[in-house]
């Protein structure tokens, strides 16, 4: 790794108050996406408030604005690998993506437009959902020129064909959506940490039938993290990767504040070194979905949600910092 001369940093903790000034992701800058000083960005983190996929519990559309508030405890360096993500890449805080809460398909396409823009820019994304529909936009900005591997820690597939009969843009669809579009390559893609009950099978049956690679939770206990994550690196190989990341994945014990929590799920620090041997790997954005902050108004769910953002963003650092070196 490189560092480079990055002119976006935190405000220092030690200069002003955590607690004070106007919240954003990890004290960045805010920059608007059009704005001169945006096309310095390497890395983006922006909100996706929007829960309309939501089948059941509404709340992830507050998600957002109560993970910048708390990520406003984030530092600067990586506790174990040493990673100052600041001192890599220039990122920042870009605001959230546009959406429409009383209009689906038309907020499908006002955030895949905002991605399509970054992607123009250059700028890796870095999301904040919202529900795990969000993920879909995003993918079709990222993967318009050629499907991508993907990386997916979830308690659940989000493989399923429609709910309700024939809606099919829920937070239950968007991988499957993904994939008969040829936005996601289903034989460089896994899944870690399916579990629960199940309304029937066939999601499971399609993805498998696609080539999906699925770790339910059992597989991951009984191997353990370190295997189970190299085979997810020779999955995706060196080919461009996303990393999705619903929050329902780690138990409740630990993220209660999520509309479909599932018992039974990794914990905090497992998460922690799932995204860490995600280090080296060709990533070009990840996600963070389903915090739900009515489900948890303390925000515990919420800062085990930018602490994963962190580990995240500290990986697609060394990514982008490997490729402006290359």
């Amino acid at each position: 790794m490189k560092p480079k001369d990055t002119e976006f940093q935190p405000i220092p903790g030690m200069k002003t108050a955590r607690f004070a000034g106007m919240p954003t992701f990890m004290r960045l800058p805010h920059l608007e996406l059009d704005s001169p000083r945006a096309a310095k960005t390497d890395i983006g983190i922006v909100g996706v408030p929007f829960d309309g996929g939501t089948s059941n519990r509404p709340g992830p559309r507050h998600g957002p604005r109560q993970l910048r508030d708390l990520s406003t405890m984030i530092r600067t360096t990586h506790p174990r690998s040493g990673v100052n993500p600041f001192a890599l890449v220039n990122c920042a805080d870009l605001g959230d993506a546009p959406v429409n809460p009383i209009d689906l398909m038309q907020s499908l396409d006002l955030i895949t437009g905002f991605y399509n823009e970054m992607s123009d820019k250059g700028i890796v994304p870095l999301s904040a959902g919202g529900d795990h529909l969000i993920s879909y936009p995003i993918l079709r900005a990222l993967g318009r020129e050629g499907a991508v591997g993907m990386i997916h820690f979830d308690a659940h597939t989000d493989m399923n064909d429609a709910y309700f009969g024939d809606s099919k843009y829920t937070h239950g669809t968007p991988f499957r959506r993904a994939i008969e579009q040829g936005l996601l390559d289903p034989e460089r893609t896994i899944q870690i940490g399916i579990r629960g009950v199940k309304y029937e099978t066939s999601d499971f049956d399609w993805a498998l039938d696609q080539g999906v690679r699925i770790v339910e939770i059992e597989e991951l206990f009984e191997r353990g993290v370190p295997s189970v994550m190299e085979e997810a690196r020779e999955i995706v190989g060196g080919g461009e990767t996303y990393v999705s990341f619903d929050i329902d994945g780690i138990d409740p014990s630990f993220a209660p504040g999520t509309g479909t929590p599932e018992i039974g799920g990794f914990t905090s620090f497992q998460a922690q070194q799932m995204v860490r041997a995600l280090d080296g790997l060709n990533l070009i954005g990840a996600d963070l979905v389903e915090v739900s902050p009515p489900f948890d108004p303390s925000g515990g769910t919420a800062w085990v949600g930018v602490s994963i953002m962190f580990e995240l963003l500290c990986v697609l650092a060394t990514a982008q910092n490997a490729r402006a070196c290359s």
